[in-house]
């Protein structure tokens, strides 16, 4: 089995991104599965070239990770928007508004790994997670689109999703989480992955 997890360079105003400290705890190798990870500038644009190239590796799974700043808790996303609409200006200055991420492409594309069971093993193991029911309008939901846009478009059966975590605790921001525990979360997630490929048909709605 190959893996692929993604992370991010830092952004806005922070001097860190968690998942581009994570991307280097991750060993090369799990559960007889492999495991290549690439840091992913935040560049909407930029990221496609990027994923392409690596999609083009026929990855069994991808597990993309971004901050979500002020979150107390990981957020398993399940669907990814054809929209860019930056709150914020990317790494390069450009900031989209109201622009479809592939103009052929489809209003919305959902997850394929088993969200809910990652959730529930995460809370199994007493780390606090939830389906998460919008990836944002930023370069994380560009990514995760882009990706599950790729992997359709090429007729490839490669699992995919995105995992929003928060700040870590270092850079004294709340809520927050140690690297330590947050690698032992991504391991949680890889492992979930590796183990089941179905999800589990459980609730993970949200009244708002």
């Amino acid at each position: 089995m190959k893996i692929l997890v993604t992370g991010f360079e830092a952004f806005g105003n922070d001097a860190i991104n968690p998942t581009e400290a994570l991307l280097k705890q991750l060993p090369k190798e799990f559960k007889g599965a492999s495991i290549d990870t690439v840091l992913l500038p935040v560049v909407g644009k930029q990221t496609d070239n990027i994923l392409r190239t690596y999609l083009d590796r026929d990855y069994d799974c991808v597990i993309s990770f971004g901050l979500a700043g002020g979150i107390d808790e990981i957020r398993v996303e399940r669907v990814a928007i054809n929209v860019d609409d930056y709150r914020i200006k990317d790494n390069a200055g450009n900031q989209p508004i109201d622009e479809p991420i592939e103009r052929t492409g489809k209003n919305a594309y959902f997850s394929t790994l088993p969200i809910k069971r990652i959730v529930e093993k995460l809370n199994t193991d007493d780390y606090k997670a939830s389906v998460s029911n919008s990836a944002g309008t930023y370069v994380c939901n560009h990514v995760m689109y882009e990706v599950l846009y790729i992997l359709e478009s090429t007729n490839k059966q490669t699992k995919a999703g995105f995992i929003h975590v928060p700040y870590l605790d270092i850079q004294d921001k709340k809520p927050s989480i140690s690297l330590e525990k947050l690698t032992e979360v991504a391991i949680t997630i890889i492992s979930t992955c590796i183990a089941y490929d179905q999800d589990v048909k459980v609730s993970g709605g949200k009244e708002y």
